[in-house]
C-alpha cells in the first residue's frame, strides 16, 4: 500500500514539475536574440572573464604597495656543535696576570712571559645542541617607480578589457543580426516560391481541363508535373538550408540545440530603408575597435613611463622582531629564558649601472608605442574607407531592390498576359513556360536583392558605429 502511494508522488511530481531538460520555445527579436547571445555566446563569457581576470592582476599591483607581514618559527638541532680553533690568547694573559701579582712557581722563581713562545690553540665549542626561534617580519615600500605606474595603470587596463568585450560582443551582434535576417528573409523566399509552384499548379488544372476536352495533348500536362516537381525539390532544399541557418544561430547565440527558436521580426522595403538618408559623418570615437586602440596607445605609454621609472631610486622600510631559545635539551628549550631581537631598516636602493639593459626596454617600449601608433592611423583610414564603402553599397543595394521589386511586378503581369492568350487559343504552352521562367528569376532576384540590402544596412551601420 506504501509503495503504491509513493508512485503515485512520483507520477505527481512528473506531472507538476517542468524538468530542467525539457525542450523550451523562444519567440525572439533581433534584439532579444542579441540580448540573449551577449549573455550567453562563448566568445563574450570568455571576454567577460578576461575584465574578471585584469581585476584580480590589478588586486595583485594593488597588494605590491601594501605591508607584507610574515611569520617565522623553527626548532634546529645540532647533534655535534661546531668546534672553532682559535689562538690561544688566555695563555699569555694568564701569565702577564700572575707576574704582576708575583706568583712564583715550585722553585720561586717569579713566572716569566715569553711573547714569542707558541701557547698553541683553543677548541672552543660556540652555542647549544638546541636551538630554536619566532618572529614576524615586515616590509613597506615607500617608494618604487614601477610599482606607482602600475597602480595608475589600473583603471586604464579594466577599460581595455571592458573595450575588447565590447569589440566582441559587437562582432557577435554583427553575425547574428545577419543570420537572424537571413532565416526571416528565408520566409519571403519560401512564400515567392510557394507562389510559383501555385501558378504552375493552377496551370496544370487548366490543361487538364483543355485536355479532357480534346484541345491538347497529354504531353504538355507530363511537362508541367516536371516543373512541379522541380520546385518541390527546390523548396525541399531550401526548407533543409534554413533549418541548418537555424541550428547554426542556436550554436552562435548559446542556445541549447534542442530548444525552439521562432522569429518574430519582419522585413519589407520600408524597415530596410530606414536610416539610408541619414547623413554619415566621419566619427572615428564611435567605433568600438578605434576606442580600444587608444586605449592600447595609453597603455603603451604607461610601459614607457615604467621603464624609465626603474632607473630611478627605491625606497622601503623594514622591521623585525624575533624571540630565541638556546638550550642543551629539548626540555629544557621551552623552559628557558627566551632573548628578544629586533631591528628597524630604512633601506635605498640606487640603481648605477645595468650593462644598458634599462635603456634597451625603454626604447623597445617606445618602438611598440610606435608601431601601435601606426597602426591607429592605418585603422583611421580603414574607417573611412569602410564607411564610404558601406555607406555606397548599402545605397546601391535599396536602388537594386526597388528596381527587381518593379521588374518581378512586370514578370507577373507578362505571365498573366501570356496565360491568357494561351487560354483563348493565341498562345502557346511554351510561351506560358517561359514566361513563368522569367517570372521565377524575377522573384529569385527580388529575394537575393533584399538580403543584399539588408546585409548592406547591417554593414553600414557596423561601419559608423551605431550596430
Amino acid at each position: 500500500m506504501i509503495t503504491n502511494r509513493i508512485a503515485i508522488v512520483a507520477l505527481l511530481l512528473l506531472a507538476f514539475i517542468k524538468p530542467n531538460f525539457a525542450q523550451q520555445t523562444h519567440h525572439f527579436s533581433l534584439e532579444q536574440t542579441l540580448a540573449y547571445a551577449e549573455k550567453n555566446n562563448m566568445q563574450v563569457k570568455n571576454a567577460l572573464l578576461d575584465i574578471k581576470l585584469q581585476e584580480q592582476v590589478n588586486r595583485e599591483v594593488t597588494g605590491s604597495a601594501y605591508p607584507q607581514i610574515n611569520g617565522n618559527g623553527g626548532v634546529t638541532f645540532n647533534p655535534n656543535v661546531a668546534t672553532q680553533r682559535l689562538p690561544n690568547f688566555l695563555s699569555p694573559a694568564v701569565i702577564a696576570t700572575l707576574q704582576q701579582l708575583g706568583v712564583t712557581d715550585g722553585d720561586g722563581n717569579p713566572v716569566e712571559y715569553d711573547p714569542n713562545a707558541d701557547y698553541g690553540f683553543i677548541d672552543a665549542q660556540f652555542g647549544t645542541k638546541w636551538n630554536s626561534n619566532a618572529g614576524v617580519s615586515l616590509n613597506q615600500l615607500l617608494f618604487d617607480g614601477q610599482v606607482f605606474t602600475g597602480l595608475k595603470a589600473r583603471n586604464t587596463l579594466i577599460e581595455y578589457q571592458e573595450k575588447n568585450a565590447e569589440v566582441t560582443a559587437e562582432q557577435v551582434r554583427l553575425n547574428v543580426s545577419k543570420i537572424y535576417y537571413q532565416l526571416v528573409l528565408s520566409k519571403i523566399q519560401i512564400a515567392l516560391l510557394d507562389s510559383n509552384l501555385a501558378l504552375v499548379e493552377k496551370n496544370k488544372h487548366d490543361t487538364k481541363i483543355m485536355y479532357d476536352n480534346g484541345f491538347v495533348e497529354k504531353l504538355e500536362i507530363d511537362k508541367l508535373e516536371v516543373q512541379i516537381t522541380n520546385l518541390k525539390s527546390q523548396r525541399t532544399k531550401i526548407i533543409n538550408d534554413v533549418n541548418n541557418g537555424y541550428l547554426g544561430l542556436k550554436v552562435l547565440i548559446g542556445m541549447p540545440l534542442k530548444d525552439q527558436l521562432i522569429l518574430t521580426d519582419e522585413l519589407n522595403d520600408e524597415n530596410i530603408k530606414d536610416g539610408i538618408l541619414e547623413a554619415l559623418t566621419l566619427d572615428y570615437s564611435q567605433r568600438k575597435d578605434y576606442q580600444a586602440a587608444l586605449l592600447g596607445e595609453k597603455l603603451n605609454r604607461f610601459d614607457v613611463q615604467r621603464y624609465q621609472l626603474s632607473k630611478i631610486p627605491t625606497l622601503s622600510l623594514s622591521g623585525n622582531y624575533s624571540k630565541m631559545a638556546m638550550q642543551n635539551s629539548f626540555g629544557e628549550l621551552w623552559r628557558g629564558t627566551w632573548f628578544s631581537a629586533s631591528s628597524i631598516s630604512l633601506n635605498l636602493n640606487i640603481p648605477i649601472f645595468k650593462g644598458f639593459a634599462t635603456n634597451a626596454k625603454i626604447e623597445q617600449s617606445r618602438i611598440k608605442l610606435r608601431q601601435t601608433q601606426n597602426q591607429i592611423e592605418a585603422l583611421k583610414l580603414n574607417i573611412e574607407q569602410e564607411q564610404k564603402s558601406a555607406s555606397n553599397t548599402f545605397k546601391t543595394a535599396i536602388a537594386d531592390m526597388d528596381f527587381q521589386k518593379q521588374n518581378m511586378s512586370l514578370a507577373e503581369r507578362v505571365y498573366q498576359q501570356t496565360k491568357k492568350k494561351y487560354e483563348v487559343g493565341t498562345g502557346s504552352q511554351l510561351e506560358i513556360e517561359n514566361a513563368r521562367v522569367q517570372l521565377q528569376s524575377a522573384q529569385t532576384n527580388y529575394f537575393n536583392s533584399l538580403y543584399n540590402a539588408v546585409i548592406a544596412k547591417i554593414d553600414f551601420l557596423k561601419a559608423s558605429g551605431k550596430l
